[in-house]
């Protein structure tokens, strides 16, 4: 029997096989066919991570090979199959690789990223592609583009040192250069196995195969290993001991490894000699830079260099805003400490503000204090250099190439102006974000003078520089911080308290405005210059100026045009004018001010000092961040019901003598809505108690001032409470009240007269005097300008001084009748209007036949029947009558 089907030892071993291990075959050939079962059938077991990697590395070879021939369409489908790959793979590189993605991995993603940004830029080239590998191109460039957002950081690490081999890639080269040769040598010893004839232990005269001390050292220990065929084909029970062995050696490399990586740490730490402080803080893309080397010489084209390095990271993901800001406060010192000139000082300086707008990424939200405050005293010092420094010329007219800073003058890009209108905006948000109850809001409040006096450094350095456009711009910021601020310096040089000299806010408003009118280009600057300058006016009661203002500016036209920002400061603008009027006792130029203002119910909406909620729909998120921005400070705002208050007293003042006036007229018109609805809601009303708010204030006014009780109507306007509420926040709040009083002994003179001139056939004049506190010759006054404009039809008698009556006027029964008799006459006319329309319409379709329906049409066209030319001859007539007319109108014309 052969020896090819026992136990698999060599000829010294085939005396003591046993006879268990001679199993019968029925097949000679049986060796051979077992031979080749053996190859095919021969398990080789992998882990789940040999068998991951397999599939990703085959991916990438197929990826390769498409970018050599620019096949854009297969390399998006091998992509796509490579993100299958990976997405499968990361259980094992979780598991494996504590979550790292493995190197050849980072790297075939950064090779197809350099070829795809190469193929995107070579526009020459992607004209030649074909269809189909151009619209892949786009499909690849946008999927590849989303998918590496993921890998940034190790893009970031891999692009550091390309050519570093991870310690993956290091063990899998070694264990592949370990199982090469054993590869070969189970190939080769199959094939002897092949070639290997079955020979018997009896046989002499068979090929010793095995006689050369070559041939033994190549026979496999698999011949020896096994007890019999069965154990053969069974899992070797070796193999785990083999990963044991395996697994001890990659432990053991990786501490030689890491010993080496360890000893030349201690040697860097040895040659720095200190330990660096990690600073709290985002991931940075590399450590804190040494500045300069130590033996380095500071010059100033050393310092630009490396103000210049460290400003290129501005904006990119991975930078360190904080840190960027460490660096050039670093820097500005070693400038500082080397003299190296205002030049660079201010450069410096310039890109440290930058830096600072920076860090707060989020354009709603404001910076934090701490930066704040750090911008404020870097800003001071920028234009306290500048200004001093006058050969120093900063503009953005100034190119990076033009930049001059070893000889004067001294030219350096940047925009101070810019800077400062940030800085502005900046102070708005902050002031927003605070409570306004609250002590920080004051707080920051007292920022507002360093703002100022920021915004005058500038305006006198842009003043130097002489750019009209740049200068309104500079003055424009003047104003905002100047045209809501009360001065009581105007109004105790208008008392003579103070000389005339005096500067003054409305003197220094006047001189920005009247340069602004005259020098501005663009639209928006000019009429914010305006609103303000009106507004100005009218917080200082000079109504006469700020009306011609208002009037000459024609604002109103085309103030619909404008941005949100200038439609808010018109709306405050008008507030603020009536306001104005109304302390100067014009209470119908307050109430045109204010009507359209209240009248949409909307005040703090349209003032931009808060948000209502809206009933028909609700705003978007996005929406309501918007109208938020726009939003005033709390310490500009308009007391809205101190707004209110003089809106419904100015309207009940003139409404109140017109429905008197006008108490059976149905064509009455309302003068002011809002103030009819609140009257009109407290007469439906079958129980009315005391009044508690404002409104129901002045409607119980208003009732009382019908009844001409003037007393009543004093008492519930002028009273503690209201004045506390809303008259003692009048300047001059005395002289406020004696005028509102005085107005109303007036008008409820005129309403009584109106209401109870039918009953008197004649009044005394001092008894009317008498009745409402009113002196003689204003009552007389009064009434007679009543007669003059015919609202009431009596005559004065001055030697008795009394008022005649001449009752003319209807009774109440009469003047109903009349109305009645108007609205019959009008729906008589209606009627008679339809019934003709519908009695000519019958005419035409009804009473004509066909026939005659066709001749009459004909003829309405202007056909030959008579009917024609009777519509011809009287077109012509009209025409001639009115040819007369205008001749007789234009002879008289003429003779007058």
């Amino acid at each position: 029997m052969s020896r090819f089907f026992a136990t698999g030892g060599s000829d010294s071993d085939s005396e003591s096989s046993s006879e268990e291990a001679q199993i019968p075959l029925r097949q000679p050939a049986a060796p051979f066919s077992f031979s080749d079962d053996e190859e095919e059938v021969k398990r080789v077991v992998r882990s789940t991570k040999e068998k991951r990697y397999e599939e990703l590395s085959n991916t990438i070879k197929n990826i390769r090979n498409y970018k050599k021939i620019k096949d854009m369409a297969s390399i998006l489908s091998s992509f796509e199959d490579l993100m299958r790959a990976y997405q499968k793979a990361l259980p094992v590189i979780s598991k494996e690789e504590n979550g790292v993605t493995p190197r050849f991995y980072v790297r075939c993603i950064a090779e197809l990223e350099d070829f795809i940004n190469e193929v995107w830029e070579d526009r020459a080239g992607r004209k030649n592609l074909s269809k189909n590998n151009a619209k892949s191109l786009g499909q690849l460039r946008q999927r590849f583009r989303k998918y590496i957002k993921d890998f940034e950081e190790d893009l970031a690490k891999f692009r550091e040192s390309p050519d570093q081999e991870s310690e993956e890639e290091e063990e899998k080269i070694e264990s592949e250069e370990e199982e090469v040769p054993e590869q070969k040598a189970v190939q080769f010893k199959k094939e002897v196995e092949k070639a290997k004839p079955a020979r018997d232990d009896e046989s002499d005269d068979s090929i010793d195969w095995g006689s050369d001390s070559e041939s033994d050292s190549e026979s496999s220990d698999d011949d020896n290993q096994y007890v019999n065929i069965r154990e053969r084909f069974l899992k070797r029970t070796t193999e785990k001991e083999e990963k044991e062995d395996d697994g001890a050696e990659k432990k053991a490399r990786k501490k030689v490894k890491e010993g080496k990586i360890r000893r030349k740490r201690e040697e860097e730490d040895e040659e720095e000699g200190e330990w660096e402080t990690v600073t709290k803080g985002p991931a940075t893309s590399a450590e804190k830079p040494k500045m300069f080397a130590k033996d380095a010489e500071i010059d100033t084209p050393l310092v630009l260099n490396k103000l210049n390095e460290i400003m290129s990271a501005r904006g990119k993901k991975r930078t360190d805003r904080r840190l960027q800001i460490e660096l050039l406060y670093e820097l500005k010192q070693i400038a500082q400490t080397h003299n190296l000139g205002n030049a660079v000082a201010v450069k410096i300086r310039f890109n440290i503000i930058s830096a600072i707008f920076d860090y707060n990424p989020k354009v709603s939200e404001p910076m934090k204090l701490e930066y704040w405050q750090k911008l404020l005293l870097v800003m001071a010092d920028l234009l306290q250099i500048i200004l001093v420094s006058e050969d120093i010329k900063m503009s953005e007219s100034v190119l990076e190439d033009q930049e001059e800073y070893d000889n004067p003058p001294y030219y350096i890009r940047g925009c101070p102006l810019t800077a400062v209108e940030r800085l502005d905006d900046e102070f708005t948000k902050l002031l927003k974000e605070c409570d306004p109850h609250s002590n920080d809001y004051v707080e920051r409040l007292k920022d507002e003078i360093e703002v100022t006096k920021i915004i005058d450094s500038v305006r006198v350095y842009i003043e130097r520089i002489g750019f009209s456009h740049e200068i309104c711009r500079a003055y424009l910021r003047k104003i905002d911080h100047l045209y809501y601020k009360f001065d009581p310096i105007v109004l105790k040089k208008r008392k003579g308290e103070l000389p005339p000299e005096t500067h003054s806010s409305v003197e220094e408003m006047d001189k920005l405005c009247r340069y602004i009118y005259a020098n501005d280009t663009t639209d928006r600057i000019r009429t914010r210059a305006i609103l303000s300058h009106i507004y100005h006016h009218a917080l200082h009661d000079n109504w006469f100026q700020a009306r011609d203002l208002t009037l000459m500016s024609h604002l109103q036209e085309t103030i619909h045009n404008a941005d949100p920002s200038t439609l808010i400061l018109y709306n405050r603008m008008m507030a603020n004018l009536g306001l104005c009027a109304f302390r100067q006792g014009n209470v119908k130029d307050s109430h045109r001010c204010l009507v359209d203002l209240m009248v949409t119910g909307k005040p703090k909406e349209l003032l931009a000092q808060g948000l209502l909620p809206q009933r028909q729909h609700e705003r978007s998120a996005e929406q309501e961040k918007v109208e938020k921005q726009r939003q005033m400070p709390f310490h500009m705002h308009i007391n809205l019901e101190l707004l209110e208050c003089v809106y419904l007293v100015s309207a009940m003042l003139l409404e109140i003598p017109y429905i008197a006036a006008h108490e059976f007229d149905a064509r009455r018109r309302m003068i002011s809505k809002t103030f009819y609805q609140q009257l009109r809601s407290s007469e439906r009303q079958s129980l009315v108690g005391p009044p508690e708010s404002m409104r129901e204030h002045v409607v119980a006014a208003a009732k009382a001032m019908r009844c001409g009780n003037w007393q009543a109507c004093s008492n519930f306007i002028v009273n503690k409470k209201m004045n506390a509420k809303v008259w003692d926040l009048f300047y001059e709040a005395d002289r406020v009240r004696e005028m509102l009083t005085r107005f109303i002994k007036e008008e409820s003179l005129r309403t009584y007269l109106f209401t109870y001139s039918n009953v008197y056939s004649s009044i005394s004049i001092p008894s009317l005097a008498q009745m409402y506190e009113l002196p003689t010759g204003k009552v007389h006054s009064l009434i007679s300008k009543m007669i003059i404009n015919e609202e009431l039809m009596a005559s004065m008698d001055d030697p008795t001084e009394t008022v005649v009556m001449h009752r003319s006027e209807p009774s109440r029964l009469q003047a109903l009748s009349m109305q009645l008799a108007d609205k019959v006459t009008n729906l008589v006319d209606a009627n008679e209007r339809i019934f003709e329309m519908k009695q000519g319409n019958f005419f035409q379709r009804g009473m004509l036949g066909n026939r005659d329906r066709m001749n009459y049409r004909n003829q309405g066209m202007g056909g030959s029947g008579n009917w024609g030319n009777q519509r011809r001859d009287n077109r012509n007539q009209r025409n001639r009558q009115q040819q007369q007319q205008r001749s007789q109108q234009q002879a008289i014309i003429e003779e007058d």
